[in-house]
């Protein structure tokens, strides 16, 4: 419930989206079904070929004024940093929600995310919990809800969360979804990297958040009000299942190195987490002995 007496904040909505036919009328229903209304949703085509341009532009006949659909270049597929970035450069709010185009938010989301941070008027981001949401397919694994930082709550101030939580720190991140970003912070990062593409995009969250940590004052909740889908075949499945997982972090490490030289900041905790982080992906064979060594332990307990 928003605060009284103060004026009503704008959300801007952003959905990225590639055939995504299967679950985008899904992910835009549950905003159209806020029950915070003062918002846009802004879908951004990231070069689909099957119906989800279909669905977007019906959406957007249906909701004048309201949704608006957009999509590259000659339709081309530019990655989803570019993406969440072409969608934002269109935002009229001031706050910008993250929406993955195959997860769906709870009806009192952004009613709930309003009110914090009309609470804490200093914050640049807020994060909530998500649902890892099984149960959409019968699938074996039940849902479970995982808080960011596994437990964190409140005000957090820069730097603070690059050491809590991954992907230096051992606390859960939040999911994109969850994410309530003031865009005058995205402005100030520089927004997210579109060099993250392809495989690489497995990070391309995890790099603008970092950014953010470095600089500004994030609220964290342990409330929840989105599910995470999971499913076979995503991104961090196939890259994890080919062997690749390895490779992308040590871009990500790499790149991260390179933004805090750019940046100037020499923060001894934060350059001792990077380099724990860093020196087993730059040394691969004492890599791959730690995993035989792990691999031949697991064997001798299970004999």
């Amino acid at each position: 419930m928003t605060m009284p007496d103060q004026p009503e904040i704008k959300i801007t909505v952003v959905t990225c989206f590639l055939n995504e036919e299967r679950f985008l009328e899904e992910a835009i229903a549950s905003v159209i079904g806020q029950t915070y209304s003062n918002w846009e949703l802004i879908l951004i085509d990231d070069g689909s070929s099957d119906n989800s341009r279909q669905i977007a532009e019906a959406y957007v006949l249906a909701h004048p004024g309201k949704i608006f659909y957009y999509d590259h270049p000659g339709h081309a597929n530019k990655g989803l940093s570019a993406s969440r970035n072409s969608g934002i450069r269109k935002a009229t709010g001031e706050w910008i929600a993250l929406l993955d185009a195959d997860d769906v938010w709870y009806a009192d989301k952004l009613e709930n995310q309003v009110g914090i941070i009309q609470r804490y008027p200093g914050i640049s981001m807020l994060c909530e919990a998500s649902n890892y949401w099984n149960s959409w397919n019968d699938a074996p694994h039940a849902d479970h809800i995982i808080e960011v930082g596994d437990g964190l709550e409140g005000l957090m101030q820069p730097p603070d969360l690059l050491s809590l939580l991954y992907p230096l720190g051992a606390g859960s991140a939040p999911c994109p979804s969850a994410i309530l970003i003031k865009q005058s912070a995205w402005e100030k990062v520089n927004g997210f990297q579109e060099n993250f593409d392809g495989i690489y995009q497995m990070y391309e969250d995890q790099a603008f958040l970092c950014k953010i940590y470095l600089t500004e004052t994030v609220y964290i909740s342990r409330s929840c009000h989105n599910n995470y889908r999971q499913r076979i075949g995503s991104l961090v499945q196939d890259v994890t299942a080919t062997g690749k997982y390895d490779t992308v972090r040590l871009f990500f490490l790499s790149w991260f190195q390179g933004w805090l030289l750019e940046q100037r900041n020499e923060n001894k905790k934060i350059q001792s987490l990077l380099q724990q982080a860093l020196r087993p992906r730059r040394q691969p064979l004492v890599l791959q002995l730690k995993r035989l060594i792990k691999k031949a332990i697991g064997s001798l307990k299970s004999s």
